[in-house]
């Protein structure tokens, strides 16, 4: 459905009755009714985002908006940006229909809006327009994903006049802007203040280019956004604290068997650290995955854990079904796989540092076809990176951060501060370790987009190498590894270059 250039009719609907009719009767008849039914389910969803449209007589317009500020403003290079939910636009007195979640820029510094406050601003609106090169970030598809259908900047001329403070269902917004500002303050001048924010409320803006790119090199950026494996590390940690308390007085589990009140507990706390991050999309994301994976213990049933990753990933689409166009997407769904794959019964049996070492080689070595088709590069320093820093950041930096968290509205700023900091002291001993790794010559691969077949080639090397003890020849994974390295495309010889003019006529 993505590569469609115009969304199919909903008209498609009217086979679903016909289908189901034939898939009652004939259970073969499944698969292409659940093919028209995801069309169908595309079509809508995709539909209803684009005619939240803004008109084209609206363009480059004066227009007088209100709304709530949606997430925390980040500095932009002059100024600042941010999303706007806009609840009411005018042009000269009369309402117009502007799209619900626009991005605003500001260049007037003394204009600091706050997550949560409602603003009535003088702006201009475009819609959004992303450069059309191959191969590099589609920036339209970025704002389609993220629900923003027009963006602009507010005028100066007129001066910002701010309505209402947040309101109490919007307390969240302001209380991770706050809590960005209180944790800022305790590490004055620290250079790793940007990545502890980052790790109690998702806000990334203060993390620097140069770390940005040590953890790109290292194949370790995955650790700081608020994803599945920090909200699976905080519900995991609930989860057995929570069975082992309520199973304490014994009389409890008559009630409620432990393992369920664990689960029930896991899930509130994966949604309010969901919600500490803003409940952006790869949070959402991970909170379903959570909730399937739980939902077994609550159903008192055992499911075989790929059951469990295709329901999670039913659900996420049926959630959102736009999640296919993100590449989170399918790196999260892909790692949980290979470690599905990977961890066969003979080797669940080892020692934790063993499996835990396995799961690494295993995860990169999966990866490996589906980071070249994506990225075109693989970090060779990731599985010894992440051996290292996965540690550091969730069964250390993650809980730290999140206690001192905890404790700033109990206690005096101050007093949580040593929790920070002693966050940061971590990170900074960790990070010599990762920058050393992200300099050494041999950190990066870089291989052209592989060809169709040598991906299909590379994936069946992957399963035969990952396949359990006793599979028949699992050594020839190797050979169906070798298209991905030695087949090249024609590239430019030494000294010459290919250069390709798009041209578009103006």
């Amino acid at each position: 459905m993505q590569q469609l250039p115009v969304l199919p009719s909903l008209w498609w609907g009217l086979l679903l009755l016909p289908l189901l009719w034939l898939s009652l009767r004939r259970p073969v008849w499944f698969a292409p009714l659940f093919f028209v039914a995801g069309v169908v389910w595309v079509s809508f969803r995709a539909g209803l985002i684009l005619e939240d449209s803004l008109p084209r007589e609206l363009e480059g317009e004066d227009l007088v908006v209100e709304g709530r500020i949606a997430d925390i403003p980040q500095k932009a290079e002059f100024g600042q940006r941010f999303e706007l939910e806009v609840s009411r636009a005018e042009r000269d007195g009369e309402v117009v229909h502007v799209p619900q979640r626009i991005l605003l820029n500001s260049r007037d510094f003394s204009f600091r809006p706050r997550a949560g406050e409602t603003w009535r601003l003088r702006v201009r609106l475009n819609r959004p327009h992303g450069y059309q090169n191959p191969g590099g970030f589609d920036y339209e598809a970025h704002l389609f994903r993220n629900r923003i259908r027009a963006k602009g900047y507010v005028r100066e001329d007129v001066v910002p006049r701010r309505i209402a403070e947040s309101s109490a269902w919007h307390d969240i917004d302001r209380l991770r802007q706050d809590l960005g500002d209180r944790i800022r303050a305790q590490l004055p001048d620290n250079p790793y203040a940007g990545i502890v924010v980052a790790l109690a409320n998702g806000d990334s803006r203060g993390v620097s280019h140069e770390q940005w790119q040590v953890l790109r090199q290292t194949g370790t950026l995955h650790l700081i956004a608020i994803s599945g494996l920090h909200i699976s590390l905080v519900a995991g940690i609930v989860f057995f604290l929570a069975r082992r308390l309520w199973a304490l007085p014994g009389v409890t589990v008559l009630r409620l068997p432990a393992p369920m009140f664990g689960a029930i507990c896991a899930l509130l706390a994966g949604s309010a650290y969901a919600a500490l991050a803003g409940f952006v999309i790869p949070t959402q994301r991970a909170l379903i995955m959570l909730a399937v994976a739980m939902s077994g213990i609550l159903l008192r049933r055992r499911f075989p854990p790929s059951q469990l990753l295709a329901a999670a990933g039913l659900a996420v689409l049926l959630y959102d079904p736009l999640a296919v166009m993100a590449a989170g997407f399918w790196l999260s769904f892909a790692a949980v796989a290979v470690i599905v794959f990977a961890i066969h019964a003979e080797r669940a049996q080892r020692s934790i540092l063993y499996k835990w070492g396995y799961i690494q080689w295993a995860i990169a070595l999966g990866m490996l076809p589906l980071m070249l088709a994506m990225f075109q590069q693989v970090s060779l320093v990731a599985p010894l990176a992440n051996m290292l820093a996965v540690p550091v950041f969730d069964l250390m930096a993650v809980p730290l951060t999140l206690t001192g968290a905890l404790l700033l509205n109990l206690f005096p700023d101050w007093f949580a501060g040593y929790f920070f900091k002693l966050a940061a002291g971590l990170l900074h001993g960790l990070w010599q370790a990762l920058t050393w790794l992200a300099d050494v010559s041999f950190s990066q691969w870089t291989q052209p987009a592989p060809s169709w077949w040598a991906l299909l080639c590379g994936v069946a090397g992957v399963i035969l190498l990952l396949a359990p003890r006793g599979w028949p020849a699992r050594w020839v994974g190797a050979v169906w590894l070798l298209p991905l390295v030695l087949v090249r495309p024609p590239v430019p010889a030494a000294g010459e270059a290919w250069f390709t003019l798009l041209d578009v006529g103006q």
